[in-house]
């Protein structure tokens, strides 16, 4: 077990609300979306690439997705005028190929907490996500336990081991919620939101982009630890 995840913390309401997720949130068009997730698909076909991470720092279409002016408006109605992107990660789900996430929270992990006062999470959808090939399965209301003990999954796959809430059953839950969107769209979740996603059993890969963002002092590091920051709006960096 983690220790430092022994003890809940930050429990609490959530700044989205009694469900703490929203996905009335547009990031992009559609058919622009589905160009960007071609263009992933396509540049890492050959390796089958998983996971590519500080998409923001590397492509432009994702510098741009972070900073598109619907998703801003609705981070900072969420967590303030002031705003900077403390990580971001493409996932690509390809075609039969086992790639499930488990049960887990967005803003904890071993060198850090997020303050969910002043973070939100964000996940956008690069290509089509539904329940065939891996959309989000969210728990509403998980959040108001605040922060779960947690432990990396087992095995060896490339993309590395996933941080997951211990105690959790596999697979769905029975007070589950979906969130098939479209291309182009995007839900936002507090960070302690507990959710997962299966694997995709459809002939075409799904692509999503995941991204933190965060207020001035919403990194509590553990350790030596020291939040890189991508500032978007604002001040106080």
């Amino acid at each position: 077990m983690n220790a430092c995840a022994a003890a809940p913390r930050f429990a609490g309401p959530s700044p989205l609300g009694e469900s703490g997720f929203r996905t009335d949130v547009g990031w992009h068009l559609n058919e622009v979306a589905r160009g960007c997730g071609a263009d992933v698909t396509t540049a890492h076909l050959n390796s089958r690439t998983e996971v590519i991470a500080e998409a923001h720092l590397r492509i432009e279409w994702a510098a741009y997705a972070v900073r598109s002016p619907g998703l801003l408006r609705a981070v900072q109605d969420v967590i303030g005028s002031a705003v900077a992107v403390e990580n971001s990660f493409l996932m690509v789900k390809w075609p039969g190929r086992e790639f499930v996430v488990p049960w887990h929270q967005d803003g904890t992990n071993e060198r850090m907490d997020l303050d969910p006062e002043r973070a939100v999470a964000a996940w956008l959808a690069i290509t089509d996500a539904t329940t065939g090939n891996g959309c989000l399965q969210v728990l509403p209301g998980s959040h108001a336990a605040g922060y779960l003990p947690n432990g990396r999954e087992s095995g060896d796959a490339a993309r590395g081991k996933a941080l997951g809430v211990q105690g959790m059953p596999d697979g769905p839950h029975e007070r589950g919620v979906w969130l098939p969107l479209d291309a182009g769209q995007a839900c936002l979740m507090d960070v302690r939101l507990i959710h997962r996603s299966d694997s995709n059993t459809t002939d075409e890969p799904r692509v999503g982009l995941n991204v933190r963002y965060v207020a001035p002092g919403a990194v509590r590091a553990r350790g030596d630890f020291s939040p890189s920051l991508y500032p978007l709006t604002g001040s106080g960096w």
